[in-house]
Parts: C-alpha cells; structure tokens; sequence
C-alpha cells in the first residue's frame, strides 16, 4: 500500500471517529466576526498589555496549514485568504469534547476557532482558543509543508492544490482581478455601457483564426464558437448604442504555447465619432490606470527588467522594420515601401502581407516597453479603415509589450461595398490556403448598410497584459483551468469503492 492510500484510509476511518464524538465531519455554517487578514489589520498593531487589558473575542475560521504539539497544549496555524494565524490550544481552556477534537485534527482539515487575542512571547499574535468546531475534513495530504508544487503539469492540472500550496499563485489572480475591476471601472466612467454577445454563431468573424465547430441538435446545424464579438459589438453601434464594451470568452483553434492558449480573455470596446488616434490616447491612459490599480504603481518589473506603461512609444510598422533591421545598412523608408525590395525579403504573397511578415520576423521580439506600432497593410486587416493619403494601409495599431501583442485597434471600415470587397479578397486568401483568412458575413454588410458613424474599436487581451503585470513568463500560470491532454485514470473513486467494499 502507498504512502498517500495509507493516509486516505486512515482520515476516512477518522471522519467516523469525528462523527462517534458529536463533530459533523462536513460541517455546517460558521459565523465568523473577522477574516483573518482582518485581525492582523485591527489588532497586530496592539502591544502585549493592550490585549491582556481588553481580551479581545474573535470567532476565525480557515484551513489547517500547521499543528505543534499534541499534548496538554500545542500550537495551529490556520490560513485563510492568503493570510495566517496562529491558534493556542490548552487542556484547561477548552472542554474535554473540544480538546479531543484537536487531538483529531489533521493539517488541511478546515476548522472554525472562538477565543480571545493575545502576543505570544515571540511577538506574534495569537488566538487562545475556548471553542473549537470542526468545519469540513481533508483526506488527502497536503503538499509536503506547503513548500509549494514543483511538477508545473501537476501546478495546472490541480490548480486547486497549486492555490492551497502557493501563496504567490493566489496573488497573481487576485491581480487579474483588479486588472478587469479597473479597466470596467474606468470603461464605465467614460460612459460606455457592457453588453454581451453571442459565444456561439453562425458565421464566426471579427478576426483570422480557425474556430471551433459544434453542432445544434434541435435546429440541425453547426455552429462555430466565437474568436471575435467584434462583428456584433459594431452592430450595436449601428444601433445607436454608441459605446459599449465586453469583457468576453473567445475560442481560437490554434496551437498552444507560453503567449497562447486556445481560450482566452479579451476586453473589445468601441466608440462611435472617434477613430484610431482617439483610441491611442485613450489606450495610454487605460493602460497606465490599470497598472496602478493592480501593482501600485505604472512601472512594473518583468523578466528582470522594468516596463513603464506611463511611457508608450510609438512607431509605424515601416519605421519599425528600419530601426530592428539586423545588419547594415539599415533599409530606407523608400525601401520598405517598395514591393520589390519587400517580396525580396519575405515570400508571402503580397506587398503587404510580406511588409507584416518582415515586421513579425524583424522587430516583434526587440518591442519590450510598451509601444503602439501603427498602419498596417490592408491585406491583414479585412476589418479596418484605409489611410485616405495611402489606401494600401489602414488606419490600425497594435500594442506590444514585453516582445508580445496585447492590443489591436483601428478606425473601423463603415464603407459597406468596401467591407464587401474586403471579404471577397478574404474569400480570395483561403481559396490560397490561408484557412485562418475571414468568412463572408452578408448580414454585417447588411447591418453597415444601415449607417454606422467614424468609429474606433480596440481589443486588450487581459491574459497577457496579466502576464506583464505579475511577471509571469507563461500565459498557463494566469489562467485558472488552462487546456491540457486528459490524463490517465485518477484512481480516487476506486479509493473509495475499497473502502465501501
């Protein structure tokens, strides 16, 4: 028998101990008058006499993260909300039923504790329990004194032992929680309103991607799950609701790697009478909020170096394919603007589409402070308006951080007939073999036919700008329940069928 089976049966044999001594072993609701990160906050400060003199009550409860002692009197740690606190347990304080219970316990159990506040002669601030009631058992062990998992697999597959045994995991989505509190915050301020849009459509659209396909029982069709509410969002502004936003769920079905994960989170909002140089200014200043209100401060570290978000440059993508060139010399603006000189460094079809494959190849991976690069070719932005001085480019920008993009924005292209062009020219890329290029959606033509004011829409993927902002290296470490191969048979439902046995 392993280690961890010995341990299962013997906690399962102590839930009825638990239940033979008048505990429920899966209690019931504890009221509890603090948290525990509460208690230090209120009362760490107090000095020795302070607590003697006052004998603060509390009533805390959380999980078992250590135990000391087992005879007349030992010591707990319980462990709440990424915050601890120590417990005291004597003979002579608690009733004969209670004191049982502590010898009962088991690091991991959850266990709620009603005492009075005091400083241990360490300095460290202390409940002396008088009652104890047991709140809900734990039957597998924990990670060996919560050191932490090493076994990254193990960290994503079981992500809820990796939040148990990892203080800094928790933190990191308490972060990405402020992350989409300030940018909702700070969308709302400025009068846009949220909305939601369908996760499953007909036509899938909004960006280059492959979807995923399911199917409809009852109307016996597929359907595809969204990689963009881009196309619906905008009918709403054709609507009339001139600006809205949706913190949404998209599905790509495309490879996996430490900047991708098959389903992530995107924040898209759009603003009617605006275009794309609106929303540059508009991006600085979301972004620099949204880093002082997850960190503190605009200035972050990642990978050993420091971003600022109150700083962002910006460059065209010509200039910056100049300034990353490898090699001398440099190529002039002349140069990148050529086609010759463009399908001479790159083979990937057009003038465009080669400029984007320079610039994806040449300086993606050197822009690590924030920075906005804009005007992109049309052939990769079927969605975007033409620069009226050049309308072989668009008025379009995205933002790169950290050698990543977390950002797309342009003036969006309300020129129904245009937009019609626009997707036969996609229509053109896939029948090439380019199976990410854009679907027909004749009901958006539709809908801009109706009239859509100069708009300007932007996405900011909230996985990776919570990589930036936390210091994570892998978009897997910001995303609870990451994409993995199942794995093999578990084996803790067979546990408990030998035991039933």
């Amino acid at each position: 028998m392993s280690l961890e089976q010995e341990i299962f049966e013997t906690r399962v044999r102590r839930t009825k101990e638990l239940a033979d001594a008048g505990h429920l072993p899966y209690g019931k609701r504890f009221d509890f008058s603090h948290q525990l990160n509460e208690v230090h906050e209120l009362f760490g400060a107090k000095t020795v006499e302070e607590l003697d003199a006052t004998h603060i009550p509390v009533k805390v409860c959380g999980r078992i993260q250590s135990l000391r002692g087992k005879g007349k009197a030992g010591f707990l740690h319980l462990s709440q909300g990424g915050a601890k606190l120590q417990v005291y347990l004597k003979v002579d304080k608690l009733s004969e039923q209670d004191f049982k219970l502590y010898q009962m316990l088991d690091i991991g159990d959850f266990l709620g504790v009603e005492g009075r506040l005091f400083h241990t002669r360490t300095g460290e601030l202390t409940v002396e329990a008088a009652k104890l009631e047991f709140l809900a058992k734990t039957l597998l062990p924990m990670p060996e004194k919560w050191h932490g998992l090493e076994d990254v697999e193990l960290r994503y597959r079981q992500r809820y032992l990796d939040l148990i045994a990892n203080d800094e995991v928790r933190k990191v989505f308490v972060t990405r929680a402020k992350i989409v509190q300030s940018f909702r915050r700070q969308l709302e301020a400025k009068g846009f309103i949220e909305v939601e849009t369908p996760m499953m459509q007909s036509v899938y659209g909004g960006a280059t991607a492959r979807p995923f396909v399911t199917h409809h029982n009852t109307l016996d069709m597929d359907l595809y799950l969204r990689i963009a509410p881009e196309l619906y969002l905008k009918r709403l502004v054709v609507g009339g609701l001139d600006r809205v936003f949706e913190i949404n769920r998209n599905f790509r079905n495309e490879g996996v790697s430490t900047h991708h994960n098959p389903e992530f989170t995107m924040l898209e909002f759009y603003q009617a009478y605006t275009d794309y140089r609106g929303l540059i200014d508009l991006t600085a200043e979301l972004l620099k909020q949204v880093a002082i209100d997850a960190t503190g401060s605009p200035v972050v570290e990642f990978d050993g170096q420091t971003i600022d978000f109150s700083n962002i440059r910006q460059l065209t993508m010509r200039e910056a394919v100049i300034e990353f060139w490898k090699g001398d010399p440099k190529p002039t603006m002349n140069e990148v603007r050529d086609a010759e000189w463009l399908k001479k460094h790159s083979h990937k079809g057009t003038a465009g589409e080669c400029l984007a494959d320079i610039f994806e190849r040449v300086a993606e991976a050197h822009l690590f402070q924030p920075t906005i690069i804009y005007e992109y070719p049309v052939e990769t932005s079927p969605l975007s308006k033409n620069k009226l001085d050049e309308p072989s480019m668009v008025e379009r920008f995205e933002i790169y951080v950290a050698g990543m993009e977390i950002g797309n924005a342009y003036t969006e292209l309300n020129d129904p007939n245009e937009q019609r062009r626009r997707f036969e020219m996609q229509l053109g890329m896939r029948e090439r073999g380019n199976d990410e290029a854009h679907q027909m959606d004749e009901d958006y033509i539709r809908a801009l036919s109706y009239g859509m004011p100069p708009t300007g829409g932007e996405g900011i993927g909230i996985d990776r700008l919570t990589m930036v902002l936390t210091g994570c290296k892998s978009i897997r470490d910001v995303i609870l329940f990451p994409l993995l191969r199942p794995e093999g048979p578990i084996g803790i439902a067979e546990q408990f069928r030998k035991l039933d046995a």
